[in-house]
């Protein structure tokens, strides 16, 4: 499972020019699931992604969680980041988790983040979408199980 995480002041998802999904300050998840993936993972690297000090204190340290700042969190899922891409000049995507079963996961993340996550908001499980933001530092980490 991969997580990429990109602390935005706004993002938003839109599918066929229609916007399904929008924060303002916050995290852009992108989440990658895989074969091997079990809710119990996705929960605690979910739980990490709420907690993670990727935001600005009063003295310009990254101290504080998306929960300190009460921020938005917007859920993507995205296939390629499953991809394998340490060899050759195309990219594998066999240790992918089947669309099935990411589905299966992808809805499991929102359901678990709901109660815990106000400010929730999500792009639509494997339809074309188009992604806009404004990336704050830039910063973006990528977090793996």
């Amino acid at each position: 499972m991969k997580a990429l995480l990109q602390r935005v002041r706004h993002a938003k998802v839109e599918v066929d020019q229609h916007c399904v999904g929008e924060i303002s300050q916050g995290i852009l998840l992108f989440l990658g699931l895989e074969k091997h993936d079990s809710e119990a993972e996705l929960e605690r690297l979910l739980e990490r992604v709420l907690n993670y000090r990727i935001f600005s204190d009063e003295q310009g340290r990254m101290n504080l969680s998306l929960r300190d700042i009460d921020g938005g969190l917007l859920v993507v899922s995205q296939f390629t980041l499953a991809a394998q891409t340490s060899k050759g000049r195309r990219p594998g995507f066999s240790t992918a988790a089947e669309p099935e079963r990411a589905r299966q996961l992808y809805d499991h993340a929102l359901a678990w983040l709901s109660p815990r996550q106000a400010k929730l908001a999500s792009g639509e499980f494997g339809a074309d979408m188009q992604i806009s933001l404004l990336n704050d530092g830039p910063v973006t980490f990528l977090l793996e199980s």
